[in-house]
């Protein structure tokens, strides 16, 4: 035997021991990969929408209580995001809620004409849960430049109004978008103030004793943006298992790649392909409307199960989800019946409450999302579909507006 024929056999016992190595860690990581899968699908089943309205308002109180600013703090250098810390002025401790969950604000403020008026708003709680106090963080919504469209009424009257030892009237915390209960590994996928609930989720996971993995992925346009970076990277440190991705979709000059940020871009499918290993994932997701359809979409062609996927839609945002109901093809008539309008159904309109507004009939709306209730109508005859789920449970009888549309002919009192 030459030593070439040597080498070569030597060469092909390495290769095969090689692939007989990767072939046994490969069948074993899919063996507890499927172990995991079927532990998680026998521990949390797909819950019905009742349950999760049971769960999400098993604690509180009803109506509105009095809150009282006790704190108020910048969180970005823009100076665009500020936290509010409640405390309730009865002094009751406060019960535990589900990271992730919103609170529901009443407001007085003048309108156009200089009149008082009722304005209701969301804000999702930013912080696990503390036994003393609550904390939101609200976005001040600029005019956009050469836009019709006015600043954020409600959103500037809490960085420009509410000071510390102002009151606020609040309902207990609600929402079917939270941290579920069972332990598994997930992916926080936040775009912009998506991270407020984010933040919740992320230390409220951090306080249970765990050895899953959490994923954060954060986008902003750049360092300006970000909120919470300090406490971001020290919880990084001083947990392994949370690995914390922040994408720029526009760094400044000075923002440097690896020291400020990880990605450079936006937080999109390919991303979560290159960068999450093999494993059933929970994931949540919370940010403008793009990105939302773009994640979600993307994860349920990747094949995760839409059990395994949830999201938050703020302001005019929603999410379709597959299979998309089928599409109206018979005419269907709607008549407001305060009004006495009544004109064929649209289905260029993303709702009913976008409808009613384009034919001029006022309606009261403020998370525009499902969640605040402030839309809620009378429905005299007909029937309605909704997009998603409403977080605000409608007296029955009646529908919210903002993420209805029809089912049938449809006949409303407004």
């Amino acid at each position: 035997m030459t030593s070439m024929t040597l080498l070569f056999w030597i060469v092909v016992a390495i290769s095969l021991q090689l692939l007989l190595w990767l072939g046994i860690s490969f069948w074993r990581h899919w063996l507890a990969y499927m172990a995991l899968k079927n532990r998680m699908t026998d521990v949390n089943p797909t819950l019905d929408n009742s349950s999760l309205t049971a769960r999400a308002n098993a604690s509180g109180w009803h109506g509105y209580r009095t809150f009282r600013v006790a704190r108020k703090e910048m969180e970005d250098k823009a100076e665009s995001v500020c936290s509010f810390y409640l405390v309730p002025e009865d002094g009751h401790p406060l019960e535990p809620y589900y990271p992730g969950q919103y609170l529901t604000f009443q407001l007085m403020l003048p309108n156009s004409d200089g009149e008082m008026e009722t304005v209701t708003r969301c804000y999702s709680l930013s912080d696990a849960p503390h036994p003393n106090h609550y904390r939101i963080s609200v976005k001040r919504v600029v005019a956009p430049p050469d836009s019709a469209h006015p600043a954020g009424r409600v959103s500037n009257h809490f960085h420009n109004h509410i000071h510390p030892g102002s009151t606020l009237q609040l309902r207990a915390p609600g929402g079917h978008f939270y941290l579920q209960g069972q332990p598994h590994p997930v992916v926080l996928i936040a775009g912009g103030i998506g991270i407020t609930p984010m933040l919740a989720m992320l230390n409220g996971a951090l306080a249970t004793p765990s050895d899953h993995e959490i994923w954060l992925f954060y986008g902003v346009r750049n360092s300006n943006e970000l909120i919470q970076t300090t406490q971001l990277k020290a919880l990084a440190a001083a947990h392994p298992r949370l690995q914390l991705h922040l994408c720029f979709s526009h760094p400044l000059a000075d923002d440097l790649l690896g020291r400020d940020y990880h990605h450079k871009g936006r937080i999109d499918l390919p991303l979560l392909r290159l960068e999450l290993p093999l494993k059933p994932f929970h994931f949540y997701v919370c940010g403008p409307s793009a990105m939302m359809e773009s994640i979600v979409d993307g994860l349920e062609k990747w094949g995760v199960s839409q059990a395994h996927i949830h999201f938050e839609a703020f302001g005019p945002a929603t999410v379709k989800r597959h299979p998309i109901t089928p599409a109206i093809t018979d005419p269907i008539e709607i008549t407001f019946a305060k009004t006495g309008v009544s004109i064929p159904w649209q289905t260029s309109a993303a709702t009913l409450l976008e409808f009613a507004e384009a034919q001029g009939i006022k309606v009261n709306s403020g998370c525009r999302s499902g969640s605040c209730g402030s839309c809620q109508t009378t429905i005299i005859s007909g029937e309605i579909n909704y997009l998603h789920q409403p977080d605000y449970d409608p007296q029955p009888g009646s529908c919210l507006l903002c993420c209805a549309t029809p089912k049938t002919n449809l006949t409303l009192e407004a």
